[in-house]
């Protein structure tokens, strides 16, 4: 067995225009002090990464990394959410995910996918230049708005949807592949790719690539009432990344899953700092250590409540607390009486 490395940080809800959250050096340093080992770093804002110049240069991915381990920590993998967002994209979302996308191809729906699908294939050569090996991403959704089928779905529409969404990503998938790197979905409501059976649906439509794993954040499953525990059982074998994620799901006689359009602080389901939501961490701490999960756990911050700084400070601790330093030998190895092969056969009557 593995023991899982961390804690680690996800920086994405941190990134600010005051110091120390507006620069790599910086927030390296902030993050080191709370007693974290590993960042997790967004590639959308280049103070921190800029994403083609570290596919295009080994010399800027080492600085970049060299800036990260001069403050004691590791980069553990580099994050696409919002690129990959815009991969798949239902005419309905225009407007709004143009926000995700720089000036220069805001308003053109297939400049826009064109330079997702660029950021996404150098996400995979940064992500060799730099010595990872999985990398975190969003499917992008071209029927979430049609998840509840009413008025009915017209017949062929999910497949058509699924045949479309492999389409666009098998070839990133390739060039992922191409580079030695786990290309891991975000299983996440709002995503195609938003439970178990829609990530198989895909899986099946991209021939079961290799590449084509999982990050696991069982907040996204406790506001869908989904068992996150059998989820690692199921899955684990694709599972390469792990988001240390709380949430709590409070339904009551007038809202559930769907929250009624309320604010987040008012929704029955709601994102929680660590140890202030309902996640059995114990339990999947054991369950990813006994199926030998050799990634990071990497702390994830959202919460409807607490100051993120706190959340953040708090999280280190927590991390470093549930991670299962493996044992080297067997409880019950003072009793054990020793054996060969002979003496193994008689026992049975050999």
């Amino acid at each position: 067995m593995n023991t899982i490395k961390g804690p680690a940080i996800f920086l994405a809800q941190f990134i600010g225009d005051e110091a120390p959250f507006n620069d790599l050096r910086s927030i390296c340093q902030w993050a080191a002090g709370l007693g974290y080992k590993g960042v997790q770093l967004p590639t959308n804002d280049l103070r921190f990464i800029d994403l083609q110049k570290a596919a295009d240069s080994k010399t800027y991915a080492d600085e970049i990394k060299g800036i990260v381990n001069e403050a004691g920590l590791e980069i553990t993998e580099l994050s696409t959410h919002l690129q990959g967002q815009l991969v798949a994209v239902n005419p309905a979302y225009d407007s709004l995910f143009d926000a995700f996308a720089p000036v220069q191809v805001k308003n053109n729906p297939a400049e826009r996918q064109k330079w997702a699908v660029s950021q996404l294939n150098a996400a995979a050569k940064a992500s060799q230049n730099l010595g990872l090996n999985a990398h975190v991403t969003f499917s992008g959704a071209l029927i979430w708005g049609m998840v509840y089928p009413w008025p009915q779905r017209p017949a062929g529409l999910v497949d058509a949807a699924f045949d479309e969404l492999a389409k666009r990503w098998k070839p990133i998938l390739n060039v992922f592949d191409e580079h030695g790197i786990d290309l891991c979905y975000e299983i996440h409501p709002g995503e195609d790719l938003h439970d178990g059976v829609s990530y198989e649906r895909f899986l099946s439509k991209v021939n079961n690539h290799k590449r084509a794993n999982l990050l696991y954040d069982p907040s996204h499953f406790v506001l869908q009432a989904m068992d996150y525990l059998e989820y690692i059982d199921i899955y684990h074998e694709r599972i390469k990344m792990f988001h240390v994620k709380d949430a709590e799901f409070n339904p009551t006689g007038r809202q559930g899953v769907y929250g009624g359009y309320a604010d987040w602080i008012d929704r029955a389901g709601r994102f929680r700092s660590l140890g202030d939501g309902q996640v059995d961490f114990k339990a999947i701490f054991s369950k990813l250590t006994q199926y030998d999960f050799k990634g990071w756990a990497v702390l994830e911050w959202e919460c409807a409540l607490k100051n993120s700084e706190d959340g953040a400070r708090e999280g280190a601790q927590f991390i470093k607390d549930h991670i299962i330093r493996v044992t080297g030998r067997a409880f019950d190895d003072f009793a054990a009486s020793g054996s060969d092969d002979a003496f193994n056969r008689s026992l049975i009557g050999l």
